[in-house]
């Protein structure tokens, strides 16, 4: 346990501030342009991308490509280095040509995704996406520069290159604040506002992508265009990654079933303030931020070592490595769920109530964010478990899981958009994404410990996760009191909300390190002993 903690403290560390000063990032932009109409847009608009994204290469290169360099670097004589080359030269020239297509088709993505768009709001739309679907071929270069570093046991720079991304969309947000009349209403965004949210919007990941080349290059990587393709052992990767990407593609056709609820529950609620798309974008992003800031730098330290114990038939290792990963993430992830479903509004409140954003429209991200607590723990061992799959190389397995994951979840969400008030419907995806995950964890874990003569540690970790929990609930009690008596005198603000986490936060977070220090949680004593050694040095 203590290799992965030293190995995932950096990227902590640097996951930490870029999740932090991407929420600042994102609270700019509630205040500038809303979580209304235009918010919308601007939020369908940005995930485009992205899912084109993962539709095609991201799902192949988060999952197939570190083992193949691992593989690379142990087998070629030159230590994989043309291999990495021509990784990067493939992906490159692909992800160029996906994002011109992306452009000229951009009105058809758009009605895929969404559901009875009014006219402006539907040319807003298209209109930022074709802005900002040039973010897709720095995404590749970034993310295979990434996989690159990961293998030579450098975490720190894909972590820390984020901020950067933020910082600049940061500055756009506040541009937007000062220079456009129109702030969130839909009708009055002029072309001009709108080059301003899209470009400037791109250019914060052109900046993250030329930080990863510069940290890319201070390895010893040099980029020499190769096209001789028949090298780049395309087939193997493309009989691992076919099934990553039926993996990828089940669960991008999960999120656009999700994205069609979101924005139908708003066609619905006519003009009432309902949660909406940006609602549950928002408070899924939130919702990320503990996993992101824990379980990725975990996750992330894992995967190339677990690659190599697979490779090397070391069943006890990768036992181990799992085990202390999943008993370190859930020492954080337990008691931040808790948290989440107890001081869900109060977060909301004091992040997104400000400007174009009133307090009714940022409770309603709170509430969507309360039901997002319950998922944290199952999404994130399931995470987890999906590394054991991709370190044996089986793509396939994590596929036919996620199909009865997309099922579930549609098919809850579907249910639950017939029958649910329009205010609810939002909170009704949100709890359907909770259900489908403890049950697809439920099933990886049996299918992976499968794999691994002698199990994953279950009753290892359920000891651990029992006691988390119940070294947790104290805490959580002390945040509903804070909750409840703040509510009670000044009613939900910004000030009073920042008052309600300050207390029963922190209140609650120290009651949480005390009951595990008594309960010999070794996890949390991991964590304590390395930022005092830390902060003493």
């Amino acid at each position: 346990m203590s290799r992965v903690l030293r190995a995932s403290a950096i990227m902590a560390a640097g996951t930490m501030v870029s999740r932090v000063t991407g929420f600042f990032r994102t609270a700019v932009l509630a205040s500038a342009i809303g979580v209304a109409a235009l918010g919308d847009a601007y939020n369908v608009a940005f995930m485009i991308p992205m899912m084109l994204f993962d539709f095609l290469i991201g799902g192949v290169l988060s999952s197939v490509v570190v083992p193949m360099i691992v593989k690379a670097q142990k087998t070629d004589p030159d230590g994989g280095r043309a291999y990495e080359q021509r990784l990067m030269t493939v992906a490159t020239m692909a992800l160029l040509a996906i994002a011109v297509l992306g452009v000229v088709f951009a009105p058809t993505l758009v009605d895929v995704i969404t559901t009875n768009l009014s006219p402006v709001k539907f040319d807003v739309t298209v209109t930022l996406t074709r802005y900002i679907l040039p973010q897709i071929a720095f995404f590749g270069i970034g993310a295979v520069a990434g996989a690159i570093l990961n293998t030579r046991d450098r975490f720190g720079a894909p972590m820390w290159a984020p901020v950067l991304n933020n910082i600049v969309v940061i500055a756009v947000g506040l541009t937007y604040h000062v220079v456009s009349r129109a702030g969130a209403d839909l009708n009055a965004v002029t072309s001009s506002d709108l080059a301003l949210l899209g470009i400037g919007t791109t250019a914060g990941i052109v900046a993250q992508a030329i930080i990863l080349i510069i940290a890319v290059h201070r390895v010893g990587f040099r980029f020499v265009p190769r096209l001789d393709l028949r090298n780049a052992r395309l087939g193997e990767m493309g009989r691992m990654g076919a099934w990553t990407l039926a993996f990828v593609v089940i669960n991008q056709l999960g999120l656009i079933v999700t994205t069609n609820l979101a924005t139908g529950a708003t066609a619905k609620a006519g003009s009432a303030h309902v949660a909406g798309f940006t609602s549950y974008t928002l408070s899924y992003q939130f919702f990320q931020l503990p996993y992101g800031i824990i379980a990725v730098s975990v996750i992330t330290a894992m995967l190339p070592r677990m690659s190599r114990y697979a490779h090397e038939g070391q069943f006890d290792a990768i036992r181990q490595e799992f085990t202390s990963g999943v008993r370190l993430v859930s020492a954080a992830i337990v008691p931040a769920g808790l948290m989440l479903m107890v001081l869900g509004p109060a977060v909301a409140v004091l992040i997104f109530g400000h400007g174009n954003t009133s307090i009714d429209d940022a409770l309603n991200i709170g509430n969507v964010l309360q039901v997002f607590g319950l998922a944290l723990v199952p999404f994130s061992i399931y995470q987890l478990l999906l590394r054991v799959f991709y370190s044996f190389g089986d793509t396939r397995t994590p596929a036919l899981i996620a199909v009865g994951n997309v099922v579930l979840n549609s098919a809850l969400g579907f249910i639950l958009y017939l029958t649910l008030p329009p205010r609810f419907i939002v909170m009704g995806l949100a709890l359907s994404f909770t259900m489908a995950y403890v049950l697809g964890g439920a099933v990886a874990w049996r299918l992976a410990a499968a794999k691994v003569e002698g199990g994953l540690g279950g009753r290892a970790v359920a000891s651990g996760l029992s006691r988390m929990y119940i070294a947790s609930i104290p805490a959580a009690v002390i945040a509903l009191a804070a909750l409840w008596v703040t509510k009670e005198i000044a009613g939900i603000t910004p000030l009073s909300s920042a008052i309600m986490l300050i207390a029963g936060g922190g209140a609650g977070g120290l009651i949480y390190l005390v009951a595990s220090q008594r309960m010999r949680i070794a996890e949390i004593t991991s964590i304590i002993g390395l930022v005092a050694g830390r902060v003493g040095r």
